[in-house]
């Protein structure tokens, strides 16, 4: 016993001494990390976001090291926005330090984003660093998606197919315009004036026969005059389309809207023209139309006499919002048709102070070498000169402000100009897509314009400028249905909106917006709708006390 203890003791310091020597060998070097260095696509870098990348690209992502290639699958993802798998191939070039991606089924106007995470290792067995993101949106697909047809047959096709929206769609009850697709019983007054117009046009080209317009009008007319509610004449912006009670357009806005009835009655005094048969059916109607027009309280949205027109008035809140109509914007048809009301009329002085601010209306600004009369700076959106002259002929039209037939074309000219110009770098602004005004946006509604710039075209904005901008609106009619109607064309023309940027493509339709459409186009082509407004005793007397001069007064 005594013999085992010592053998132990002997071989203690054995054991020690070679489990030290153990412990302080050095481990291993661990690999070493490696970088991003570069990246091209189509041997041009452009930081980490791409715009326009065609069909037929290549993406070079090179690294500071050779890259593991059995780890490049399990590494890389490449996502389209709605997240489907982008295929692609892989190949290696810089004796695998540079990974080239050659994508073989990438969807147009598509984002996509690949990203090659920290597992990717080199060939040493190092991870990479940092990860990288690239944003890739794809280019428009520039074939035509319908077969070309002449262009008066592609006006034809548009105005048809854009009525649909107030003929097919038209309120079942009242016969009105619903504000959009989607609103299901509310109707609005102005877009209902614009289609009224649409139903004319229509009549006139024999889209619908003469007899089932007059039923249709027989029936808005009715309504209006019978069930809707109205406020010392006027009409609210919106309302229920079977039982005509208001739906309120914002909290305290529950009564009359003035400048939505000046829409309506846009829209009803030409109509009334049109319907000139003395039959007893088409004098009824233009007598309704008379006691529609006549009943609006001009006078009262003076607001005691003062000399400027207000906006709103409101049974429950009076006169709280307080929106006075004037400088130059979207409003002018209010004042023409409250200086040409028989019963209730406007003195020149309410014009001069109200609208035009003694002056200040005035622009004479130049924006792309074009000199803008009236009007905000770069002009504002187009629908400033569409909705006051669906009815208002402009050509020769001149006052003490402006002739109008400058203002127009030069507002659509700057606001094409911008869009050429495209100072906010959106992808898809070109000559031939062009167009800001007030549209539906991604998650809301704006009034688009070269001061206010989200990246949305609206289909509208240009094609309702054909009488002013001729060539370059037919241009972008054109863009819009052969290269963009896979996704802009509906079953009621042209959808509200899109932005390439971004992308997203409205599936809305909206009544303000396809009127014009239908309106101007028809305006361009034949002038029926200004001759019709023009011819109005009423208009051509008011315009005239307003100062206004024209070969159609």
């Amino acid at each position: 016993m005594r013999k085992l203890k010592l053998l132990m003791l002997l071989a203690l310091p054995v054991m020690l001494f070679s489990c030290s020597k153990q412990h302080n060998q050095p481990a291993p070097p661990a690999p070493s990390s490696f970088s991003f260095n570069s990246l091209k696509v189509n041997g041009v870098y452009n930081g980490l976001s791409y715009k326009g990348v065609p069909a037929k690209s290549v993406i070079k992502l090179s690294f500071s090291a050779p890259v593991n290639t059995n780890t490049v699958t399990g590494s890389l993802s490449f996502t389209g926005s709605n997240g489907t798998r982008a295929t692609f191939a892989t190949s290696y070039e810089n004796n695998d330090s540079t990974l080239v991606i050659t994508p073989s089924s990438w969807q147009p106007i598509t984002q996509y984003n690949l990203n090659v995470s920290t597992s990717l290792q080199s060939a040493a067995g190092g991870a990479l660093q940092t990860a990288v993101s690239v944003q890739l949106l794809t280019a428009i697909d520039t074939t035509d998606k319908f077969p070309r047809i002449t262009d008066n047959a592609l006006l034809d096709l548009v105005q048809q197919q854009t009525l649909k929206y107030f003929w097919d769609f038209g309120h079942p009850v009242s016969g009105l315009a619903r504000e959009r697709n989607s609103s299901g019983d509310v109707v609005t007054t102005g877009g209902s004036g614009f289609g009224i117009m649409a139903i004319v046009a229509g009549s006139s080209r024999g889209f619908i026969a003469h007899a089932d317009a007059l039923t249709r009008l027989q029936t808005i007319v009715s309504f209006l005059k019978n069930t809707a509610q109205t406020f010392h004449g006027a009409f609210p912006h919106w309302m229920n389309g079977a039982t005509g009670a208001v739906v309120p357009f914002s909290a305290q806005d529950d009564g009359a809207d003035l400048v939505e009835t000046a829409y309506l009655m846009e829209g009803l005094l030409t109509a009334r023209q049109y319907f000139n048969a003395s039959s007893t059916a088409e004098t009824n109607l233009r007598n309704d139309i008379n006691t529609l027009y006549n009943n609006v309280e001009w006078t009262w949205f003076t607001q005691n006499g003062q000399n400027t027109l207000y906006w709103h008035w409101s049974p429950n809140f009076g006169w709280s919002t307080n929106q006075q109509i004037n400088g130059w914007d979207e409003a002018l048809i209010t004042y023409v048709l409250a200086a040409a009301s028989t019963t209730h009329p406007i003195t020149k002085a309410v014009y001069d102070n109200g609208w035009a601010l003694n002056g200040q209306i005035k622009n004479g600004s130049n924006y792309y070498g074009i000199t803008l009369p009236l009007g905000p700076t770069e002009g504002g959106p187009l629908f400033f000169a569409h909705y006051s002259f669906l009815g208002i002929n402009p050509n020769g039209l001149k006052d003490a402000y402006a002739s109008y037939d400058v203002q127009n074309q030069a507002h659509a000219l700057i606001n094409y100009n911008y869009c050429v110009a495209n100072p906010g770098n959106y992808y898809g602004y070109s000559s031939q897509c062009w167009g800001l005004t007030a549209s539906d946006i991604p998650n809301g509604y704006t009034a688009s314009s070269p001061t206010n710039d989200v990246g949305v075209i609206a289909p509208t904005a240009a094609v309702a400028s054909l009488p002013y901008t001729p060539v370059q609106s037919l241009a972008a009619l054109k863009f819009f249905y052969y290269k963009m109607g896979d996704k802009l064309w509906g079953q009621y023309g042209f959808y509200d909106a899109f932005s390439v940027d971004s992308p997203w493509f409205a599936s809305s339709d909206l009544a303000i917006d396809e009127g014009p459409i239908v309106d101007m186009i028809e305006n361009y082509r034949s002038g029926l709708l200004w001759n019709l407004f023009m011819s109005c005793p009423e208009v051509k007397t008011g315009m005239k006390g307003l100062g206004f001069q024209s070969p159609n007064l």
